[in-house]
């Protein structure tokens, strides 16, 4: 697999328009309603309506369930758990049988909590480990068997767009825009990001000027490095290694000014780097999501990481056991995308794909041109 940059022009706003519905429309799931013979949607706005993102990642099985408010969205329920899908897959180039079962008993849960809600719309998807692996179509037909779940696959250029879609809210909009950076369990998407305010009362949306996916992430470059015992010169070999990927979307960027620019992550790896700054006694994404951090202090907590042993990162309530053996592959992820744009702030984002997800889900609904929720 290679990694792709592209400068397109078809990653545009999503559904700006009130009177516009976005292609990836086709994908929701709909149950409870139907549509009046004007087009409108009936019971649109009845008070127990949700919307539904789930995203089973290389790492990750995480969903959410929220109701439209007033310029966004309120989560009324949500879940994530560790599953580690792509364990091994570097190796094999399949899916492991334990990894799977894993997967399917999260996705279990998650199918328990969408039964007791009445779902306006939903959309269910698989990233990487899923897209590269020989058995994903097979692993994806078990879980609709099991669960009764259908997942779908998405491609990368998918995955970019749902990330700017769920982070947009964060871009400053004093600035020139915000290199969104996207570190997965298997794969990681760099968007050149600015935010348009919509005109439909929603939050506002993404312009995506260029954007590249490489195949690594936490999981797989831990793999082929190694995540206890992680040396400076282990570290640096997980940077070098991943940083020539990133030459043709600089390319694609052109001149630009990094002063005028901000870095923005969506992923565990930032959200830790934030929680160890701030050294909060146990993760809390009220102090997390939204926060401000310099490229010193940045920097000061990546090296922190690296002077840490192993059980004290399994001992840091914002790593964990389940994270202590990635966030260094992650922190060398997060170090390449540093070099190649030297920003002066980087923005913490607890948010990401399942946003995405929601906001265009409930913006193909126009749900907001109604008024209902202004």
């Amino acid at each position: 697999m290679v990694d792709e940059t592209h400068k397109p022009a078809d990653l545009r706003p999503a559904g700006v328009p009130c009177r516009e519905e976005p292609p990836h429309a086709r994908h929701r799931s709909r149950h409870w309603h139907g549509r009046r013979s004007d087009g409108t949607v009936a019971d649109r706005q009845s008070s127990d309506s949700c919307y539904a993102a789930l995203d089973l990642g290389t790492n990750n099985c995480r969903l959410l369930v929220a109701r439209p408010t007033s310029g966004g969205f309120r989560v009324v329920d949500a879940f994530s758990r560790i599953v580690r899908l792509g364990e091994g897959l570097i190796g094999s180039g399949r899916l492991g049988e334990t990894a799977m079962t894993r997967a399917v008993e999260a996705l279990s849960v998650c199918a328990s909590k969408l039964s007791v809600r009445r779902i306006a719309g939903q959309r269910l998807i698989a990233t990487e480990a899923c897209r590269s692996a020989a058995n994903g179509d097979a692993f994806i037909a078990r879980v609709e068997a099991e669960t009764g779940l259908k997942l779908e696959i998405v491609d990368r250029e998918t995955e970019a767009r749902l990330a700017a879609a769920g982070c947009t809210p964060l871009v400053d909009p004093s600035s020139d825009g915000a290199l969104l950076f996207d570190i997965g369990g298997g794969s990681t998407e760099v968007v050149w990001l600015d935010r348009v305010e919509t005109r439909d009362g929603g939050p506002p949306a993404a312009i995506i000027r260029a954007w590249v996916s490489v195949p690594l992430g936490v999981v797989t470059v831990a793999e082929r490095h190694g995540g206890v015992m992680v040396t400076r010169d282990g570290f640096e070999a997980m940077v070098n290694e991943f940083r020539p990927h990133l030459d043709g979307f600089v390319k694609a960027v052109g001149p630009h000014d990094c002063g005028r620019l901000h870095l923005l992550g969506t992923s565990g790896t930032v959200t830790t780097i934030a929680g160890v700054h701030l050294d909060l006694p146990r993760y809390d994404r009220s102090q997390v999501d939204g926060t401000w951090l310099d490229a010193l202090q940045v920097g000061c907590v990546v090296d922190r990481l690296l002077a840490m042993p192993f059980s004290e990162r399994v001992a840091n309530p914002c790593i964990g056991a389940e994270r202590a053996d990635l966030v260094l592959a992650g922190c060398a992820i997060l170090e390449a995308v540093r070099r190649a744009f030297p920003c002066d702030r980087l923005r913490v984002a607890d948010r990401g794909l399942r946003e995405g997800i929601l906001v265009e889900l409930m913006r193909a609904d126009r749900v907001w041109c109604s008024g209902a929720y202004r």
